[in-house]
């Protein structure tokens, strides 16, 4: 679409924006480029990259800067990647060294925060491939339920049931031993598909409470898999996004409501490698002003979550690139090899 001398020019430009965050003029490109070029020249090829979009003049300034077409040709074709060295993803390697998932995950958020400057987040795995070993029911009160479900690798959780009618402990036991006997081993995801012939065996006072067994199971899955968020103070002192009061508010209520932002990392896992989202390209309106690079990470070679670094559209892409690249391969030995 750019002859050569065009996209020297933008590459030029998106860089020195990046780095300067003020709009370049075509005296400052004319000294940084390498381009033997009068001032008129460039202005006229700055004139055409704003007319096609790349670029654009804010407010009254003789400058220009880029525009997020002008970020995504620059990202896909024109960036020139820093890796990191080997002494610095030794140290990185060092920071995720523990037994625990949970703590690995977390420490991998503040380290895509720190390495960045941005904000980590980092999509926690989905356990619903995680077989259980038995469930019990233990009255709490009249209508209110214990369940106890015990995983196959030894993980117990707590969900409150609350029940239309009481149930006393003969039935409870009743059921929990029903369940156990046809299910244990099983997935509940499993379990769901199965279940419907098995309950038609059983009183429906019972199998409204094995219904409630299984939707309280949903619920713990939807508990578990989120996300772990680090450094999104650090946004309150980028001035690209603290200078617009109302679209720091909204993205800052997408940290604290996390549904959508949270299916957004989920579409992500298909992805191979390093994606970037500009701008309004995430489809998500919070993050029309910020950029998300992203990549997934595995467990045992199997994708199980998504991380990333959020930031301002003028942000270091040839570093945070590959620091979120590193970060999930890095996660993704760590929490294989447990």
């Amino acid at each position: 679409m750019l002859d050569q001398r065009a996209q020297i020019l933008l590459k030029t430009l998106v860089e020195h924006y990046i780095s300067e965050g003020q709009p370049v003029g075509s005296r400052t490109l004319a000294q940084c480029s390498g381009l033997e070029l009068s001032p008129a020249s460039i202005r006229n090829m700055m004139a055409d990259l704003e007319g096609m979009g790349f670029i654009a003049s804010p407010h009254t300034s003789a400058g220009r800067i880029p525009t997020p077409r002008g970020y995504r040709l620059f990202v896909d074709t024109l960036l020139t990647v820093k890796p990191l060295g080997s002494t610095e993803i030794r140290q990185l390697e060092d920071r995720l060294q523990s037994p625990d998932p949970q703590e690995l995950i977390g420490s991998a958020a503040k380290m895509l925060s720190e390495l960045s400057k941005f904000a980590g987040v980092v999509m926690i795995p989905k356990r619903k491939g995680v077989a259980f070993r038995q469930l019990e029911f233990v009255p709490l009160s009249e209508k209110r339920i214990l369940l106890i479900i015990v995983a196959a690798d030894g993980n117990v959780q707590n969900r409150i049931i609350t029940t239309e009618r009481p149930f006393n402990a003969s039935e409870l036991t009743q059921a929990a031993n029903f369940f156990n006997q046809h299910f244990s081993g099983q997935t509940f995801d499993e379990v769901r598909q199965k279940i419907h012939a098995e309950l038609q065996q059983m009183r429906s006072d019972i199998t409204r409470l094995m219904t409630a067994a299984l939707e309280a199971s949903d619920q713990g899955k939807s508990d578990d898999d989120g996300l772990v968020l680090a450094g999104e103070s650090r946004l309150l002192n980028v001035a690209d996004l603290s200078s617009n009061v109302t679209s720091l508010r909204k993205l800052f209520e997408a940290f604290e409501n996390r549904t959508s932002l949270l299916q957004l990392l989920d579409n992500s896992q298909c992805a191979e490698g390093v994606q970037i989202f500009i701008g309004g390209e995430s489809g998500y309106s919070p993050l029309d002003e910020c950029s998300m690079v992203t990549a997934p990470y595995e467990v045992d070679g199997d994708v199980v979550g998504t991380l990333g670094v959020i930031g301002p559209t003028r942000m270091a892409y040839e570093r945070v690139i590959p620091i979120v690249d590193i970060t999930a391969k890095l996660l993704s030995n760590a929490l294989s090899s447990h």
